[in-house]
């Protein structure tokens, strides 16, 4: 059963991905009325230059760790921007096991706009924390079904099995509703997870969450990379060389940080951050909380912090 459903979503993943590559716009489709998404206005470009640079050097790692905590939860908790909440959370999925950032991904679950609570169970499951499963799980009952669908992929990806009647029902065009789930839920997911257009956001939001990191997810994000002259065949590359732990390749992302291109600073700290925990590296990605682009801000502040705390090989041998 197992192996026949992982088929099944296989290509149902392949299909989605395929309509991300093709360009689908946003769809229109009905909202959850306790969802007010397009009632909040987008943080203007013209914000995030306003910023003032800081001398960090000459202060203790524990003043600019509590800065770089700071810029994340007032990110987090920014009321009139959920793309902004949606790159915190971008960035807060790169700590892994952190317990402060798995409380505030936990939290943002219960957010009232569906793409943002869509965006925290996307990081939770890029930190490989397990104990958010028992978050995720309760999104499994989320009255928007994109929400669910993307739960029980998410679990799914975690081997947890918690939604396969959510992915049996795409998969087989027929909802199988189990009694846990809610009545709104039970309701539209049928009709709701099987329409072209809602299939065709849910594939944007799942197939580029990964690609596009510290910039969200999703058609919103792709504009904006488009607007800042993001090139993603570079952000690919750090990705991949960063695997690569050599000096010369140190080097390079150190070199990356100042690069003219805002995904490509932001890919270059994520990969400084979760590779090496030392202080060249953290003195490196100080200038970065001043960055005039604030996923950049954001993922810097998240790096900050994982390159300050001690390796997870270190942890092992203690």
């Amino acid at each position: 059963m197992y192996a026949q459903l992982s088929l099944r979503l296989s290509i149902l993943t392949a299909v989605f991905t395929t309509v991300l590559c093709l360009g689908v716009a946003t769809p229109s489709w009905t909202q959850n009325p306790a969802a007010p998404h397009d009632q909040e206005p987008t943080a203007p470009d013209d914000t995030e230059t306003e910023v003032v640079p800081t001398d960090r050097l000459h202060r203790t790692v524990a003043e600019n760790t509590a800065e770089a905590w700071k810029t994340l939860t007032t990110a987090l908790e920014d009321p009139k921007h959920p793309d902004v909440r949606i790159q915190a959370l971008a960035a807060l999925g790169t700590l892994s096991n952190n317990a402060r950032a798995e409380n505030l991904i936990a939290a943002t679950m219960k957010d009232p706009d569906f793409d943002v609570r869509t965006a925290s169970i996307l990081a939770a499951g890029q930190t490989k924390n397990r104990n958010l499963t028992t978050p995720i799980r309760n999104m499994l009952d989320d009255n928007v079904p994109q929400v669910a669908f993307i739960a029980a992929t998410t679990l799914w990806k975690m081997n947890d099995h918690s939604g396969e009647d959510i992915l049996v029902a795409v998969v087989d065009g027929e909802r199988k509703a189990k009694a846990g789930l809610k009545d709104s839920t039970r309701h539209t997911i049928s009709k709701d997870l099987h329409s072209p257009s809602t299939l065709a956001r849910i594939g944007a939001l799942q197939g580029a969450s990964m690609l596009l990191g510290p910039f969200g997810f999703g058609i919103t994000a792709f504009e904006y990379m488009h607007k800042n002259g993001v090139d993603t065949s570079r952000v690919t590359a750090i990705e991949q060389i960063s695997e690569e732990k050599t000096i010369p390749i140190r080097s390079k992302l150190i070199d990356a940080l100042s690069d003219k291109d805002p995904a490509v600073r932001a890919a270059a700290a994520k990969a400084l951050g979760t590779s090496y925990h030392d202080k060249e590296i953290s003195n490196a990605l100080l200038p970065v909380f001043d960055d005039n682009k604030t996923p950049v801000r954001l993922t810097a502040a998240a790096a900050y912090i994982n390159a300050t705390s001690p390796s997870p090989h270190a942890r092992r041998r203690s």
